[in-house]
């Protein structure tokens, strides 16, 4: 039975299950998260694929019993809330999947930017208007400029409601993200930056920031957070740590 608190939709086309387990690159290995196994859809196509070893962190009592009746010595199932899991701890290096809960997809999101070191790769299914923002596309967000600072983002592919069970009332999309070289080590303090600057978003950077920084910058201070580039984020944050 699903539960409306958890935001459980449930895919069911195997067409998009297949090209999901594609796109992971998965080889013999690879150490796989899933995050939010629900009825197993997913990890019985992963486990096709052959990781090294496959744990699924699933929230819902009732799911985690269904995923432990899967035998496979390779997978290992975990009740947890993916929002605060300590990833890392699960092993060095993780390729990390799943169709995460509307309800709580951009706080999962912003758990596994958290724990980038481990995370090299991933694959993630959100509603589609968040899939795009997340890749640069239609309105800025700082989750957006939080995963592209540390992540190439490239959006997959869409995938219609009448996949799911039950359906949702939107459309999904997926994307891929591959960790790039971080422009620094600072991910907390480049969050609570981020957050600080989108926060009353209409307002010029000019009564936001010090006049100082905006100028070493090389930003006009009549300038809103919205017309900001990827590169200029991060520029105003190193002259603001300098």
């Amino acid at each position: 039975m699903l539960k409306k608190s958890f935001g459980q939709h449930l895919l069911v086309s195997e067409g998009v299950l297949k090209e999901i387990a594609r796109l992971l690159k998965i080889d013999s290995q690879d150490v796989l998260l899933e995050i939010g196994g629900g009825t197993g859809n997913l990890t019985k196509v992963l486990l096709r694929h052959n990781p090294a070893k496959l744990i699924v962190v699933e929230l819902d009592r009732d799911m985690v019993r269904r995923l432990k009746e899967i035998e496979d010595e390779r997978l290992e199932v975990i009740q947890d809330d993916a929002k605060s899991l300590q990833i890392c701890r699960l092993a060095d290096e993780l390729k990390v999947v799943g169709n995460l809960p509307y309800n709580a997809a951009s706080l999962i999101l912003e758990n596994i930017i958290l724990h980038r070191r481990c995370i090299p790769f991933g694959v993630f299914m959100f509603q589609k208007e968040v899939a795009l923002r997340l890749c640069g596309k239609g309105d800025l967000s700082w989750l957006s400029v939080f995963l592209r600072t540390f992540y190439e983002v490239r959006y997959e592919m869409s995938v219609p409601a009448r996949f799911f069970k039950p359906p949702p009332r939107v459309q999904s999309g997926v994307i891929s993200i591959s960790r790039k070289d971080a422009p620094f080590e600072e991910t907390e303090d480049y969050k609570r930056f981020l957050t600080g600057v989108f926060a009353h978003r209409r307002k010029k950077l000019g009564k936001k920031l010090p006049q100082e920084v905006l100028r070493r910058a090389g930003i006009e201070t009549d300038r809103r957070v919205d017309g900001l580039e990827l590169e200029e984020f991060i520029t105003l944050y190193r002259e603001l740590r300098s």
